[in-house]
């Protein structure tokens, strides 16, 4: 009888809505890979990126994204992370396969433009801004945008690019990186299933 009510229970669990996101081969999981499936009732679509640490670092994070009608929301956690600000920026490939980062490429930016503070022209679509890690590591920040979508027209998807992580603050002024530092963090977005 036991077994019959949990295998109900994971059953009724696996129509709810979850879907089991799994890294590309690389990412160290932050967390269980769970995020809310894609509901095409709502219109609402998921991406995550898992960070891990690069360039020595023990940072473990993620960033979830969420897509309701025109409006994407990122949540970004972190752990293991030095204290201090730390600058966070999408890059243009979604590839964290370069012990230092380095492969995820240059700043997410398909309109051309200078490298800025996000909301304040100009700015690049992957200037996300800067976060506070405490003493104890741990550090989150969050950011809603009308310029980004989960799966839609190639300017606008943050799917298949890297969130990353810099060692520094970004200074919104220096071009074309913000005089971030070195990369210590770096997690592939992945859409929703």
């Amino acid at each position: 009888m036991r077994t019959k009510f949990l295998l109900v229970l994971v059953a009724a669990g696996l129509g709810s809505g979850l879907a089991v996101a799994e890294p590309p081969k690389g990412l160290v999981r932050f967390a269980p890979a769970v995020q809310p499936a894609a509901d095409p009732a709502s219109g609402e679509k998921h991406a995550l990126a898992l960070i891990e640490g690069k360039s020595g670092s023990s940072l473990t994070g993620k960033a979830v994204f969420v897509q309701r009608g025109n409006s994407v929301a990122l949540q970004i956690t972190l752990e293991n992370a030095s204290p201090g600000i730390h600058a966070i920026h999408l890059h243009e490939k979604g590839d964290c396969s370069a012990p230092d980062g380095m492969s995820a490429g240059p700043h997410w930016n398909p309109e051309g433009q200078a490298h800025g503070k996000w909301g304040h022209s100009p700015f690049h679509r992957g200037d996300i801004g800067n976060v506070e890690v405490g003493q104890d590591g741990k550090g989150s920040t969050s950011l809603t945008s009308e310029v980004w979508s989960v799966g839609g027209a190639p300017e606008t998807d943050v799917t298949n690019k890297a969130v990353v992580v810099h060692a520094g603050p970004d200074d919104f002024a220096t071009q074309p990186t913000g005089n971030a530092g070195g990369r210590i963090g770096c997690g592939v977005v992945v859409a929703g299933k």
